[in-house]
């Protein structure tokens, strides 16, 4: 039986005593598509913030093939393989689309302690960056000013940084948040060439085009897993269709 890529034992969140995440098990394959769904306010997003360790959980463990990294920060578990995309873009919106890349790899590279070297003559760093553009589709754009270009451009972008890291797995929350139709096809063909030895764990709204990528489904309900299982099971299941779907 292999070892689960993420695997989450009774994690609990609150903010102001107010229960955001309550004692949620989650185990998810090596290679898996698992779709986290729920309403606003359901704790998917926080949900994100503690496996990232962008928060600390109150109760609870979290390992990443496993390991213990529920005390560890953030960086270390981006170093562990952890990548990430978030909800509202977190991009530089002056500097060009490759200069992005280069500075979410800088944050791997020893290169990020010394404050004297210049950037701009690392052709490595720059030679990956343009490759992880080329893989989400923005060939030619690497020089452009990231403020020049579409949304659904930043949202590709956002997608680049991450795989530039070389993650072992990857959290997407709403990838496909705000997207036209034509951006939404080109998302979700980036997501389906990224190979099976990244697991994808993904929030999103989108419901048509969420199924359609998702293996395994998680509904989370004011913080507590109330349905997880295969497509079928999730979408036939009544509270899924009573508090998600029917909304």
């Amino acid at each position: 039986m292999s070892v689960p890529a993420i695997e989450i034992r009774g994690l609990s969140k609150s903010f102001g005593g107010l229960p955001v995440i309550s004692g949620v098990d989650l185990a998810i394959e090596p290679g898996e598509r698992h779709l986290i769904i729920g309403p606003n306010g359901a704790g998917k997003t926080t949900l994100f913030n503690l496996i990232a360790g962008d928060l600390r959980p109150e109760r609870g463990s979290l390992h990443l093939a496993g390991r213990d990294i529920s005390h560890l920060p953030p960086e270390r578990r981006v170093h562990l393989g952890l990548g990430r995309t978030y909800q509202i873009l977190t991009l530089f919106p002056r500097d060009t689309l490759v200069d992005n890349v280069v500075l979410a790899l800088l944050g791997l590279s020893p290169l990020r302690w010394n404050s004297l070297v210049s950037l701009h003559r690392q052709r490595a760093l720059y030679d990956a960056a343009y490759a992880a553009l080329s893989r989400v589709g923005l060939d030619g754009l690497g020089d452009r000013p990231t403020d020049q270009t579409s949304y659904g451009e930043k949202r590709r972008l956002e997608i680049a940084m991450a795989l530039a890291q070389n993650p072992r797995i990857l959290l997407l929350d709403e990838p496909l948040s705000g997207l036209s139709a034509a951006e939404r096809v080109q998302i979700q063909q980036v997501l389906a060439d990224i190979p099976r030895d990244v697991t994808i764990l993904m929030i999103e709204h989108d419901m048509d085009s969420a199924l359609s990528f998702a293996e395994r489904i998680t509904v989370l309900h004011y913080g507590r897993i109330i349905v997880q299982g295969s497509r079928a099971e999730v979408v036939a299941h009544p509270q899924t269709r009573e508090v998600y779907l029917s909304g």
